[in-house]
């Protein structure tokens, strides 16, 4: 039996402790009907990759592989015809449905792990894919599988590459060079440095949004925040060199800086580090890559799996009356640095090493303890810029979330379409309000781009 053995993100993605479950919603202008979903579905590239149709299991060496079996869809698109829950709109229950997904249902390990579900009154699909199966960048390519360009039915919608803001490049002569690959160097080794203390000893200090160890076993809650992509690039213009990702971190910076005023008024240092942590995308070409390239075993560099790092990315606290694009130029000025730097490749390549000499269960504690020892998870995927449909239906919203960590606070934008929706996972004992977490990072925005439009 030919079994194919699991890479070492994709073992790190099946421990207990680092468990994760990717749950991305469409919103659709009309029901799906369950009849259209298999039929999308059976017609896909999705299934004819051979990771959704393989199961997981287990030697008895505790080692864990692919294994091919036959596929039988209706074990995998599960219709749910009633209303939801009791919330007062499709959003709050569809929102509620998917936060009780984060914590109490994990997929079967008897089938592919992968499903569908149709929620018909909400006029909502949710995808459910195991993260062992692929990255955000290689789910969200095969996903685009199943769509069709809204204005051409015929056609997939196009999968471009992410294009980031095209910085100068200023003749820095040789003396330049040096300079900037010492800088490299130092970067590097202090950020090395922080993510292995991070995952020993070193944490953020307690506040009203930090979790810590068994938190992810909390109850959740799940609420969205709404940005225009128009008016980050507004803000992005505001700030010499800046790009989409900064802007995004400096709504988060200025954000949970008028959250925690708000709950604890007067309580915090002026300047109190924050500490986030951040999958990135390590694939040689960013953004979003034609699927049947990804399903090519032998590509260089770019083949199907999970192609990420992690990065830590400190925010801090200042009171309101700030500048808001302080916060912008902030966190461009850490963002730089952090590019500069090979934190993303080396936090890979030390999972790596933890995982090949001390097994899966270590490098999953390290993992864990690091997650421990911040105070939120923020991820950004790029996804389609055109209109797209399922079975002819108009998909109206993307959005999606991933398993809850123990991390009080998990953060997961996605654009479409000219929208950028930031799903925001909450303990809700620990952060009863969620809306107004939302609130304040939809206001941060709006607040950057005022003072953008006036420089």
């Amino acid at each position: 039996m030919n079994d194919e053995p699991l890479s070492p993100a994709g073992r790190l993605f099946v421990q207990p402790a680092t468990h994760q479950i990717i749950n991305c919603t469409l919103g659709l202008e009309q029901p799906l009907s369950l009849d259209a979903a298999k039929h999308v579905v059976s017609n896909s590239l999705m299934i004819q990759h051979p990771r959704f149709s393989s199961l997981l299991v287990t030697d008895n060496n505790g080692r864990e592989y692919w294994r091919k079996t036959e596929l039988n869809i209706d074990r995998h698109i599960i219709l749910r015809p009633d209303p939801i829950g009791e919330a007062d709109s499709d959003e709050a229950a569809i929102n509620d449905y998917v936060a009780d997904l984060t914590v109490s249902s994990p997929l079967s390990y008897d089938k592919p792990l992968w499903e569908i579900h149709l929620l018909p009154a909400h006029k909502c699909v949710v995808l459910r894919i195991h993260h062992a199966l692929g990255d955000g960048i290689s789910l969200m390519s095969l996903m685009l599988t199943i769509t069709r360009k809204l204005d051409d039915p015929d056609q997939t919608p196009a999968i471009e590459p992410l294009v980031s803001s095209k910085r100068k490049r200023n003749e820095i002569g040789t003396l330049g060079e040096v300079m900037k690959v010492l800088k490299m160097i130092w970067f590097s080794l202090i950020y090395a440095i922080e993510f292995i203390m991070r995952g020993v000893w070193v944490n953020d200090r307690k506040t009203v949004v930090r979790g810590g160890e068994g938190v992810e076993m909390w109850p959740r809650k799940l609420v969205t925040a709404r940005f225009r992509v128009e008016d980050m690039k507004t803000v992005k213009n505001g700030v010499s060199d800046a790009t989409i990702n900064d802007v995004l971190f400096g709504v988060i910076s200025l954000g949970l800086s008028k959250y925690l005023g708000k709950r604890s008024p007067d309580s915090l240092q002026e300047g109190l580090q924050i500490t986030g942590v951040a999958l990135v995308n390590l694939r040689p070409s960013p953004g979003l890559q034609d699927i049947k390239e990804l399903m090519k075993k032998n590509a260089a560099g770019t083949g199907w799996g999970n192609k990420i790092g992690i990065i830590l990315l400190p925010v801090y606290y200042h009171r309101n009356g700030s500048d808001p694009l302080q916060y912008l130029k902030r966190a461009k000025t850490m963002l730089d640095r952090k590019k500069l730097s090979l934190e993303a490749v080396l936090s890979h390549q030390i999972g790596h090493f933890v995982m090949k000499f001390f097994g899966a269960k270590v490098a999953s504690m390290l993992n864990y303890r690091v997650v421990c020892n911040t105070s939120f998870t923020i991820s950004n995927v790029v996804g389609p810029r055109e209109d797209i449909a399922i079975a002819g239906i108009p998909v109206t919203y993307m959005r999606t979330t991933s398993s809850a960590l123990s991390h009080a606070i998990t953060m997961h934008m996605l654009s479409y379409s000219g929208k950028a929706d930031m799903q925001i996972l909450v303990a809700k004992d620990l952060i009863p309000d969620p809306e107004n977490l939302a609130k304040c990072f939809e206001d941060a925005l709006l607040e950057m781009k005022e003072a953008s439009v006036q420089t």
